[in-house]
């Protein structure tokens, strides 16, 4: 059965920022309760909801992990393909998202390329509806956040006391924006961004405090280190960043493994680029939890729908 004393009423959910410390251990515990009761006691919490994924950026993990986390629940979820709507008629976004309201739906999830799109939709609904940020831009992607410190806390003792490294693309990574944040909520202080120099953009927005460029030194006795894609898309179209080149001096190899904790872990949010910004035998070793993350993302998103809609 659910535990009650974990169930807890979210309002929208658009930035891991307006969750406290006990929200975000509740979720947790709630999402580990769900990892744990059986299908058919839980396939009717949610059956008189219906949910709306709206992605306008490509999605793998995201999109259909919330897919099934919301059938999971029993609710109806609808996602409908970006070119079959409207919008490509001359429709503005937000009219679109005011007739799927007058349809009935009473969650939006969310992904767009420009930041903040889902705080402005939240601040224009009509009704009772809801929004949960599935990512943004380069800003805010808050229930990858929930299911990475699900995955941390499954294997750490607690988060103040642990190192976190994250290797990679920083700047333009909403995870990783995100992730910190999370991880400052939950109390962990020893927070590492590895930044290779062919990275660094021209303005940086993140705590420089956190930022280093020597992979060593980043590395070194880190308890979870989280390597993140290098995002093409998001660069200008005329930078070019060669593939073997930055593998040789800046991925994720079993030799640099070796400089972190020996029971360190690795994550990565997906999709990985095998041989770019990870070594193969990284990521399919015993370090790895990069399966382990797409595996809780149904419990924690289950979690999520659930607090957000009961």
């Amino acid at each position: 059965m659910l535990k009650k004393k974990t169930v807890v009423e979210l309002g929208n959910l658009l930035t891991i920022e307006s969750l406290t410390c006990n929200t975000i251990h509740n979720l947790i515990d709630r999402a580990e309760s769900f990892a744990h009761t059986p299908a058919n006691s839980v396939d009717s919490l949610l059956s008189n909801k219906v949910i709306a994924n709206l992605f306008f950026e490509p999605s793998t993990r995201t999109q259909y992990s919330f897919e099934i986390a919301a059938k999971n629940l029993g609710a109806n979820i609808i996602s409908p393909a970006i070119y079959n709507l409207s919008t490509l008629k001359g429709e503005s976004l937000l009219d679109t998202i005011h007739n799927f309201e007058a349809m009935g739906v009473s969650l939006f999830i969310v992904r767009h390329n420009v930041n903040h799109t889902p705080e402005f939709l939240s601040s224009e609904l009509n009704g009772g509806a809801k929004i949960l940020n599935a990512g943004d831009g380069t800003h805010q992607h808050p229930s990858q956040c929930l299911i990475d410190l699900m995955t941390i806390k499954q294997h750490a003792k607690n988060f103040e006391d642990i190192s976190v490294a994250i290797l990679g693309d920083v700047f333009r990574s909403r995870v990783a924006r995100s992730l910190i944040s999370g991880l400052q909520i939950m109390g962990t202080t020893d927070i590492r961004c590895i930044i290779p120099e062919p990275l660094i953009p021209e303005h940086q927005e993140i705590d420089s405090k956190f930022c280093t460029h020597t992979i060593d030194s980043g590395l070194k006795d880190a308890d979870v280190i989280v390597c993140l894609r290098v995002q093409k898309e998001r660069m200008q179209d005329n930078y070019k960043l060669d593939e073997d080149t930055y593998f040789k001096k800046y991925a994720l190899t079993m030799d640099r493994l070796k400089l972190a904790s020996h029971n360190a872990i690795v994550l990565h949010p997906g999709p990985i680029n095998r041989g770019f910004e990870i070594d193969s035998l990284v990521a399919d070793s015993d370090h790895s939890m990069i399966l382990q993350q797409p595996k809780n993302s149904i419990p924690m998103r289950m979690a999520i729908l659930h607090s957000l809609l009961t």
